[in-house]
């Protein structure tokens, strides 16, 4: 059901934002910010409210003999076209994740499997990066441990761009994979996994952290053999007492390290605290698709096959070769349809 109410408040505040625009007047940078978040919203309330005046009128045609056959063509088609418009308001008026416009940090780590579940944590980190480059977003590794394989031991990567956390925040959880490792000369299938986490980007402003609550250690950084004789200690572990979370950077720098640390422990801290909130929201309905549980496999890449499922919506795509280049976009575009339906149905309740 549409309130009427609602949509005016919403045009009445779109109103008064693109009037404080124009004037020059209070913080422009957060006024772009709700502009640019209410302009989409706006934009289906008009085309809804002008296709309802366009069926006013063709229905008051109906009592003009001279325009009754006219109005008698028209009605049909505009009724046909009212549940879409009124399906993507409600949709638009959804209400919005916050953490959606913001960059996002991915950390991948192998789960059981060994070697092959080192190997296939960097497959799942190739793929990530390939998509990122075809949205023409910013890909950027924060942190890398690889093994000797060439696999990844753990991989912290920093994505910047439009809508990233948008898109990506439905990859967090177990992925498995099944295949014949390389090394294995029988030819048997192994089931390795890893495990994916994206956190949206926090800003200082979001997380106050207590200086007396961390604990920062200097460490040696591992450079490449005989390179680096007379390193020094610019490796930097920081451990938040209060929750336990430890975060390390090993970049050449330490100053750059102990920032680089921060954020991604400003990161962990905003996802608890926006996990405990949703947690909270769940706690007396359904858990629903999204809700960042990390605990259960959500995906399954099965080589033999040429498949990918994904098992929250059950949905299996015979293009695997494809995926792990990095074609994401039909199982995340059905991953956020799922979100919304579920979210309309709430709504609806």
């Amino acid at each position: 059901m549409i309130s009427e109410d609602r949509i005016h408040r919403i045009l009445d505040r779109f109103g008064y934002v693109e009037a404080r625009m124009s004037q020059g007047g209070g913080d422009i940078a957060a006024l772009g910010r709700e502009y640019a978040e209410l302009r989409p919203v706006v934009e289906q309330i008009r085309d809804w409210q002008a296709l309802r005046a366009d069926m006013d009128e063709a229905q008051e045609m109906l009592a003009d003999p001279e325009m009754r056959a006219l109005a008698e063509e028209e009605l049909p088609r505009l009724k046909a076209r009212l549940p879409e418009a009124e399906k993507a308001l409600q949709l638009a008026l959804l209400p919005k994740d916050a953490a959606d416009a913001r960059p996002a940090m991915i950390e991948i780590r192998p789960g059981t499997g060994g070697d092959e579940a080192a190997l296939f944590a960097g497959d799942l980190l190739r793929m990530y990066q390939r998509y990122a480059e075809g949205r023409g977003w910013r890909f950027e590794i924060v942190e890398m441990a690889e093994t000797e394989l060439g696999g990844i031991k753990e991989v912290v990567a920093a994505v910047r761009g439009e809508g990233v956390f948008a898109r990506l925040k439905f990859e967090s959880g177990v992925h498995r994979v099944q295949r014949v490792p390389e090394t294995e000369s029988g030819g048997r299938i192994h089931t390795s996994a890893a495990t994916v986490a994206v956190l949206p980007e926090a800003e200082e402003v979001d997380v106050q952290i207590d200086p007396n609550d961390l604990r920062i250690d200097t460490m040696r950084s591992s450079g490449a053999g005989g390179q680096h004789v007379n390193t020094t200690d610019s490796a930097v572990r920081i451990t938040h007492i209060p929750t336990g979370i430890v975060v390390t950077s090993s970049e050449k720098s330490q100053h750059q390290n102990r920032a680089i640390a921060m954020q991604v422990l400003r990161n962990k801290l905003f996802d608890m605290a926006r996990q405990s909130a949703a947690d909270a929201r769940a706690a007396d309905r359904r858990a629903q698709v999204g809700s960042g549980d990390r605990s259960e496999r959500i995906r399954t890449y099965n080589f033999p096959q040429g498949r990918m499922t994904d098992h929250r919506i059950n949905l299996t795509l015979y293009k695997l070769d494809a995926v792990m280049q990095g074609d994401l976009d039909d199982i995340i575009d059905a991953l956020i349809a799922d979100h919304q339906a579920a979210l309309l149905a709430e709504d609806e309740a």
